[in-house]
């Protein structure tokens, strides 16, 4: 199940490749079906906020009309930054799955005490998948960015 639905979330991210977005793509399952997907539009729509996970989540708490997802896995290509982490852990996520690692150092402790920290109400999951394509189509981002 797990590759499945990161060759979605790694579709997502060619989409937002395609547009000059940073390649982030995300999705959203529940009961082993698709609620939501997106990909990074920071770019297109102006707004900061505007990452793959936000999108995902905006999309998933509109369609259950709920902002509770604790019934939800999130698969997404890269490691979250701060803001989705935080995002993420607001949402009660159950696990999320991550397809490659961020090339900032400390992000994944950071990721860590946001989303697993045992001293909160709530803890999330963590499973990095260190899917090569993942980590491949981000790197080529920014190699053809230089």
């Amino acid at each position: 199940m797990k590759n499945k639905y990161m060759v979605l979330a790694l579709e997502e991210a060619q989409k937002a490749y395609k547009k000059n977005e940073v390649p982030v793509g995300a999705v959203i399952v529940k009961d082993d079906k698709i609620i939501a997907k997106s990909h990074n539009l920071k770019v297109k729509t102006n707004q900061i906020i505007s990452h793959a996970e936000i999108l995902a989540i905006m999309e998933a708490t509109e369609k259950l009309n709920d902002w509770r997802l604790n019934e939800c896995e999130m698969y997404v290509t890269l490691e979250p930054c701060p803001m989705c982490a935080g995002a993420i852990y607001q949402s009660r996520f159950k696990k999320i799955y991550i397809g490659a690692k961020s090339n900032i150092n400390s992000n994944e402790k950071i990721i860590r005490d946001i989303l697993a920290n045992s001293e909160y109400n709530h803890q999330v999951e963590i499973e990095y998948l260190n899917n090569e394509k993942c980590s491949k189509i981000i790197t080529d981002f920014f190699s053809n960015k230089r």
